[in-house]
């Protein structure tokens, strides 16, 4: 089968591998009908993760259809359409067993490309399928769905929820990517009085709007203005949805005294924290891997319709064409790209 390979920083190929087989009872091998591209992958090809070896099939997130499960497998079977999700659980370990998937130790947590091979591929092995897949509902197309992979999860449980947002809090989104977008979309949910998003492209700010924010600034000087002259406290909630040691150094800097900032990006560089400000000002800073354990709570609200995410899917291609797709999400200040999907040959059309 065809696979989208890291061959080490800054290489990529779209190659030949042997297809995958079942290596263990609870494995589930799969057919991929929609994948996407992870701003992580973006870190991995430029050398960020060393934990991740040449040769490794990238990617965490995707749709499909069942080909083969193990003997162990007992709820899902050959046919059956699921998302799978970015972690992989046990759900034997001390960690699974509390919900924090992310954290598995028993062979799970994020092992798809990362530790083993990934799903930009044409067939993919998930480990623990009984823990690790989502039966999809009708009313969820593929573009949507593969949205709840990883990014929906990520951006509530380790931004929103981390960031205990509620009613009333003025929380502060810093990037208007996928990540923030959603950020934006699940604290809606909790009844913030406003959210207010920094991103330098003005295409982001339009769509950051779109999702609900009454406030888009362009840049740190803009966003400490507002600050001080609609909150001179701070704002109640700030949410780092970048990974770069300015956005979380500004977080931290406008979050008031008792406040939350809650860091979402993958970092591959230092950022300062500044305790000689922060000491004595009883800021909660939290970090985190998504677990997961939210998945299905919001796939049943999507597709109830109470969350949406409109136009966060900005280009289609087809799974031949992953290379096309990297370089143009890689490019996103030029391309306007937000979410780019990737359909397998054999995908139902009718729900792409």
């Amino acid at each position: 089968m065809k696979a989208l390979v890291y061959d080490g920083p800054g290489s990529r190929k779209w190659t030949e591998v042997p297809d995958p087989v079942i290596t263990d009872s609870e494995d589930a091998v799969i057919r991929v009908d929609a994948v996407t591209i992870c701003g992580t992958d973006l870190h991995i090809l430029k050398g960020d993760v060393p934990s991740v070896s040449p040769g490794t099939v990238l990617g965490h997130e995707a749709v499909g259809v069942i080909e083969q499960t193990g003997a162990g497998v007992r709820d899902f079977a050959p046919g059956d359409r699921v998302l799978i999700s970015c972690i992989s659980s046990c759900g034997r370990c001390r960690y699974c067993r509390s919900g924090s998937y992310g954290r598995c130790i028993g062979g799970g947590g994020w092992v798809l490309g990362h530790l083993i091979h990934g799903t930009q591929a044409e067939r993919v092995r998930v480990p623990f399928a009984d823990h690790s897949l989502h039966h999809l509902p009708r009313e969820v197309d593929d573009a949507t769905a593969v949205l709840l992979a990883d990014i929906l999860p990520t951006s509530f449980e380790v931004g929103v929820r981390n960031g205990s947002v509620g009613p009333g809090d003025t929380v502060l989104i810093v990037g208007a990517g996928p990540i923030g977008l959603a950020a934006v979309a699940t604290s809606r949910l909790y009844g913030p009085l406003r959210i207010v998003v920094v991103d330098p492209a003005p295409t982001r700010r339009k769509t950051a709007e779109v999702y609900g924010a009454e406030v888009t600034l362009a840049g740190a000087e803009e966003a400490r203005a507002w600050v001080r002259d609609n909150t001179p406290d701070g704002v109640d909630v700030s949410i780092e949805a970048v990974g770069v040691p300015e956005t979380f150094e500004l977080c931290a800097e406008l979050v008031r005294p008792c406040g939350r900032v809650a860091n979402v990006g993958v970092h591959g560089r230092s950022a300062v924290l500044s305790l000689e400000s922060l000491w004595d000002r009883d800021v909660t800073i939290t970090t985190g891997l998504v677990d997961t354990s939210s998945t299905p709570m919001l796939l049943s609200m999507v597709a109830a319709g109470r969350i949406t995410l409109p136009d966060l899917v900005t280009h289609r291609f087809g799974l031949g064409e992953i290379q096309e797709a990297y370089d143009i999400f890689a490019d996103a200040q030029e391309t306007g790209a937000m979410k780019v999907v990737m359909l397998g040959d054999e995908a139902d059309l009718s729900r792409a």
